[in-house]
C-alpha cells in the first residue's frame, strides 16, 4: 500500500506546477482574446461610421440636386414670363411708333412754313425709337 500512496504523492507536485502554468496561459489567452474583441469592435464602429457618413453625403447630394432642379425650373419660368412681357411691350411700342410715324407724315404734309410742330414730332419719334432699341437689346440679352 505504500507504493500507491507514494506514486500519488509524487505525481501531485508536478500537476500543481502544471496547473499554475496552465492558469497563466489561460489569462494570457483571455487577455489577447479581449484585446482582439475590443479591436474588432473599434474597427466595426469605424466601418459603420464611414458607411453612415457616405449614406448621409449621398442623401444630401440627392436633396441638393432636387432643390437645384426646382430652382432652375422656377428661374426658367420667370425668364419666359419676362421674355413674354418684353415682347408684348415691344409690340405695344412698335404700334405707338407706327402711329407716331403716321401722325408725323400727316403733320409734315399739312404743315406750312410758319409752324414748327414737325420738329417736336421728330424729337418724340426719336425718343420712342431709343426706347424701342433699348427694349430690343434687353430682349436679346434674355435670349
Amino acid at each position: 500500500m505504500n507504493m500507491p500512496i507514494e506514486t500519488t504523492t509524487a505525481n501531485s507536485f508536478p500537476r500543481a506546477s502544471k496547473a499554475a502554468k496552465v492558469g497563466k496561459k489561460t489569462y494570457v489567452y483571455l487577455f489577447v482574446g479581449w484585446v482582439m474583441l475590443v479591436a474588432i469592435g473599434v474597427a466595426a464602429a469605424m466601418l459603420y461610421t464611414e458607411h453612415l457618413r457616405q449614406k448621409i453625403a449621398t442623401d444630401i447630394a440627392q436633396q441638393t440636386q432636387q432643390q437645384l432642379q426646382v430652382v432652375q425650373q422656377d428661374y426658367q419660368k420667370q425668364v419666359n414670363q419676362l421674355k413674354d412681357s418684353v415682347t408684348t411691350d415691344m409690340k405695344a411700342l412698335q404700334t405707338k411708333v407706327d402711329s407716331l410715324n403716321e401722325l408725323l407724315a400727316f403733320t409734315k404734309d399739312s404743315a406750312n412754313s410758319k409752324t414748327d410742330n414737325s420738329n417736336q414730332l421728330y424729337t418724340q419719334l426719336a425718343d420712342v425709337k431709343k426706347k424701342l432699341d433699348e427694349l430690343q437689346k434687353n430682349l436679346d440679352v434674355l435670349k
